[in-house]
């Protein structure tokens, strides 16, 4: 199929809007389909429309089987019903079969009831089920009793059938615009060896994770730990294995599924919630200046939320890219090291995972691709590119289905500095040396020598690709490796799901960069709460608009300095989302009704109509030095202290 994720699709379209053609090639790679025809046969003088069922006809390829319910209407639904789980069934289109149902020749007939059965048919189907029908809800009210019965009886179906589908699609102009995404199901896609799949180290089964018997089994999520700060933690259970949801439908679909192509049209966080709220912190009563440099995590959380008043992130993931780089980007790192934290990272122990715990983060190890040698080839093939940013894609999309408020991106892969490198070189014109940092070995010390061949291997590389075109999948393919295209698909997604994702360390960043060439609305949804003193972060954030908020210069892995950062970052959202409006600014005190403090010294006298709490004449204060002060209008001219407002409201001394 076309399309994964849904298993029942509705497809409506105006006339001549290519709904059929597009329904069609939804099940052009199925070996067989059911073709079922509802329209009737017409007026055999009416040449124009013959001609419009012979095209039809002529379209279909040989191996489609032809049914037909124009002489029973009722018989649609259990043609529906009746077919196995294997079928797959195109249905062309409900505006015939309407048109059947309202036909003399069937009345008297519970239309109503028909199509109730129609619906139940549609939602009970195990078979793969397309069905087209023309959009008339955007025409004008017909001015005869016939056509409005029509419209209406169409209609109240499109409607019962979209909510019976798992997927509904509008095809305007031949550009499919899609309304529902579609819910997760099963998928036939190769196995894959988890936790709790056939091959996997504990030797449990597919059918362990739920899989129906004969279907073959989605491959396991990678593990995902919420990590405990006991001494032996114990991992948690593995997430349920839940197929990719559907894509987002402003994409553009082929037979093989989803394509991530430069030029997407992904959304964009709020334009207008963002300044609203940190317009919103100067009115808060609290008794200093603010919240400082916090004041833009509010107004991101604002934006991302589209709200201005956000909330703090409750539901945390954190995505751990464990993807190794050979060759010489990897020099002075310790072989098997990146595996050992990877592992560490999975039993709930490490510096990662204590911070993800002390956060109430849940923590997913993501295996990414091995990247060859840079400098002697490609990093990865052009298909492991894509299995990659798909890869990346839907672990977005299956942390939005869970419910996931924010995402935070870590890496633990030999040589990821180096490739970080060479992608910022190729991106951003960077000179390598420059965006490279000190190699540290395992013992903490410095070690120059590896410095210089992870400079000299980016060096290579930079020059043997120097013809290449450097577009996204490009730089993809040839330096970046298998954790920065899976972290550029993460970004995607998450954009994609306007899910909130938190950088921290040279591959987010290199993602950051690749995807401004694939969409450039991903940086949008990107925030940066610490530099680490790393040089490619540093410019990677000032090419990408991301100013970094802190400078912690945490050095204990990347991910881990963005979880130390969470506490803080959720405080400062939590006392903008609960802190009341200052009071000389109309909010309520704690203590009732705000009233103005009586003046400390003799102020004008007061008529006693006039309320006690009136603001006090303005008096001029006595000049500091010598000579003659201003003359005063009130009763004292010792120049009293007073309390004044300035104009904003808040008291002044």
């Amino acid at each position: 199929m076309s399309v994964d994720g849904w298993n029942t699709l509705l497809v409506l379209g105006g006339i001549r809007s290519g709904k059929s053609e597009f329904a069609e090639s939804l099940v052009a790679d199925a070996p067989t389909v059911r073709y079922v025809a509802t329209a009737p046969a017409g007026d055999p003088d009416d040449t124009e429309w013959a001609n419009r069922l012979a095209a039809h006809r002529a379209r279909r390829p040989g191996s489609w089987t032809t049914e037909e319910t124009a002489g029973d209407p009722r018989r649609l639904a259990d043609v529906i019903a009746g077919a196995a789980p294997h079928d797959t069934v195109l249905v062309d289109d409900l505006g015939g079969w309407v048109t059947v149902l309202l036909d003399p020749t069937h009345q008297p007939a519970d239309d109503t009831a028909t199509v109730d059965e129609l619906a139940a048919a549609v939602r009970a189907s195990a078979a793969r089920l397309v069905l087209v029908s023309p959009e008339v809800g955007l025409s004008l009210v017909p001015t005869t009793p016939l056509g409005r019965a029509f419209t209406d009886a169409l209609g109240a179906t499109n409607r019962a059938i979209a909510d019976a589908c798992d997927a509904v699609v509008l095809v305007v102009a031949g550009q499919p615009s899609w309304l529902k995404p579609a819910a997760p199901r099963p998928l036939g896609v190769p196995v894959q060896p988890g936790p709790g799949q056939a091959g996997a180290p504990d030797g449990s089964t597919a059918a362990s994770n739920g899989v129906a018997p004969g279907r073959p089994a989605e491959p396991a999520l990678p593990e995902v730990l919420t990590p405990t700060v006991a001494p032996a933690p114990t991992p948690a259970p593995a997430e349920p294995a839940a197929a990719w949801a559907a894509p987002t439908m402003a994409l553009p679909m082929v037979s093989t599924g989803l394509v991530i192509q430069p030029g997407m049209e992904l959304p964009m966080p709020d334009d207008y919630a963002g300044p609203l709220a940190v317009e919103r912190l100067a009115t808060l009563d609290v008794p200093g200046a603010g919240l400082g440099v916090l004041d833009r995590v509010v107004g991101f959380a604002a934006a991302t939320q589209g709200t201005s008043t956000p909330t703090p992130w409750t539901s945390v993931r954190v995505l751990l890219l464990h993807g190794d780089h050979t060759g010489g980007a990897a020099a002075g790192t310790a072989p098997g090291e990146s595996a050992r934290r990877a592992r560490q990272a999975r039993a709930g122990r490490g510096a990662l995972a204590r911070l993800a715990a002390e956060s109430g983060a849940s923590l997913q190890v993501v295996d990414a691709p091995t990247a060859a040698p840079i400098e002697d080839g490609p990093a990865l093939t052009p298909d492991e590119v894509e299995a990659a940013l798909r890869q990346g894609w839907r672990l977005a999309e299956q942390a939005a289905e869970a419910g996931v408020q924010l995402l935070v991106l870590a890496a633990c892969g030999a040589g990821t500095e180096a490739a970080a490198a060479a992608v910022l070189a190729a991106t951003a014109g960077a000179e390598p040396p420059a965006v490279l940092g000190r190699v540290v070995n395992g013992a903490g010390e410095v070690d120059d020598a590896a410095w210089m061949t992870r400079c000299a291997a980016v060096r290579d590389a930079l020059h043997r690709t120097r013809r290449s075109t450097r577009d996204a999948k490009d730089v993809l393919a040839e330096l970046g490796g298998g954790d920065v295209a899976v972290a550029t698909g993460v970004l995607l997604g998450a954009t994609a799901r306007r899910l909130p994702v938190l950088l921290d360390g040279p591959v987010g960043v290199a993602a950051g960069m690749v995807s401004r060439d694939l969409a450039g609305q991903a940086r949008h949804w990107c925030l940066l709460p610490d530099h680490g003193g790393q040089p490619a972060v540093r410019l990677a954030a000032d090419v990408l608009g991301l100013t970094p908020l802190l400078d912690l210069r945490l050095d204990l892995g990347e991910g881990a300095a963005a979880l130390a950062a969470l506490p803080l970052l959720r405080s400062a959202l939590a006392l903008a989302a609960t802190l009341p409006v200052h009071p000389s600014l109309g909010g309520d005190p704690d203590d009732g009704d705000f009233t103005e403090p009586a003046p400390t010294g003799p102020g004008p006298a007061t008529t006693g109509s006039e309320p006690a709490t009136a603001e006090p004449d303005f008096a001029e204060p006595e000049p500091a030095g010598p000579g003659p002060g201003p003359a005063t209008t009130g009763p004292d001219s010792t120049g009293t202290d007073e309390a004044v407002s300035d104009a904003s409201g808040r008291r002044a001394g």
